[in-house]
């Protein structure tokens, strides 16, 4: 894996693990970032309203820009971003789809303010809080697109953007820091990999001697 690769993968991440290490140092247990998150949405509903639309419509405005580049690309018979984006759904399908779901139900860690005990194959909701689907699909939809574009502002950009929503999945009280942290891990392992596959030589056409 090259170096900038890493740089660009260090730069993009470090609004998101600032405001995890805030968060942790800041109090002394998970279960008390829960309780002052929830009482700071009681005292200010207008920032609630903005941090549920930021978590409710981020991953949608990638589907779409996604989708609109998958209908370019087939229009335009630009295989090489064709293969990207068919890469990345299936990526993304394996590891935002089929991996988070898997690690839900059966780690069955409750969600915040939801108790304590983990109940492992649990089919409810209120226990499946690690990892964070949310903040999987969007690192995973971002990354590749930070090292396929290569310009330091948009990956310093899109590295606040998930920071954010990161951030709101613990200020709304959908999950503990750590549901998010290792959900950023998964997820830039979905966006190494797409970047990896995508390209190399695998699903090109070898040219003919």
């Amino acid at each position: 894996m090259r170096r900038h690769s890493l740089t660009q993968w260090a730069l993009f991440s470090t609004p998101l693990l600032i405001l995890l290490a805030i968060v942790w140092f800041g109090f002394h247990t998970e279960a008390d970032v829960a309780a002052y998150f929830k009482a700071h949405r009681i005292a200010h509903p207008g920032l609630k309203a903005v941090m549920k639309f930021i978590t409710d419509w981020s991953n949608p405005f990638f589907y779409a820009l996604y989708a609109v580049m998958l209908i370019v690309a087939i229009k335009n018979r630009n295989h090489e971003r064709l293969r990207f984006v068919l890469v990345l759904l299936v990526v993304q399908a394996i590891v935002a789809g089929l991996c988070v779901h898997f690690l839900k139900m059966t780690i069955g860690r409750p969600r915040p303010g939801q108790g304590e005990w983990f109940e492992p194959l649990s089919t409810s909701g209120t226990q499946h809080s690690l990892p964070s689907g949310h903040t999987t699909e969007i690192t995973g939809w971002t990354l590749p697109l930070v090292q396929r574009l290569n310009r330091t502002w948009i990956t310093a950009l899109l590295g606040l953007f998930i920071g954010t929503v990161g951030f709101s999945r613990i200020y709304l009280g959908w999950h503990h820091p750590s549901d998010v942290f290792f959900a950023w891990l998964l997820g830039s392992v979905g966006g190494f990999a797409t970047t990896i596959i995508a390209g190399s030589t695998l699903f090109r056409k070898r040219a003919r001697q």
